[in-house]
């Protein structure tokens, strides 16, 4: 057998801690300079279904590059995971944030559809401080859950 080829894609390989797909995309998503490599890999990473993926991706939601904020935050939709609600709750309630990426901050709440990411989509919904276009976008999307 080619040990070469086993250690760069096979189990053996992928059984050491910080080895792997989902390892190597998370270098490439959080530090490659090539935009278009760096959305690739945060692609990839929402669509591994792998746990590992959700917090390199919450690192990302906090990112200067607006296309990849929405690019993290999409990944962590697909995945739907409990783990990032406080960082996307965060971008919900950023007034500095880009209004599409705040809806889409709001959907992927939605999608994680678990009792912290209900209550947070609720609380910003009735804060009467908060932007009356995405608060009725928010409540929206709780009414089509069914959960208003």
């Amino acid at each position: 057998m080619d040990i070469s080829a086993e250690k760069s894609r096979g189990e053996w390989y992928d059984s050491f801690p910080g080895k792997g797909i989902v390892y190597d995309m998370s270098s490439v998503a959080l530090s490659d300079q090539n935009t278009d490599g760096r959305l690739r890999a945060v692609t990839g990473l929402g669509k591994s279904g792998d746990p590992r993926a959700v917090r390199p991706l919450m690192d990302l939601v906090g990112d200067q590059d607006p296309a990849i904020r929405r690019g993290a935050i999409a990944a962590l939709g697909e995945l739907k995971s409990g783990r990032p609600v406080e960082v996307l709750i965060e971008r919900l309630r950023d007034r500095n944030e880009q209004v599409d990426i705040r809806r889409l901050a709001a959907d992927t709440l939605a999608a994680i559809r678990s009792t912290g990411a209900l209550h947070g989509l609720r609380e910003f919904s009735v804060d009467a401080g908060e932007d009356p276009e995405i608060r009725s976008y928010a409540t929206a999307l709780l009414a089509h859950l069914g959960t208003v």
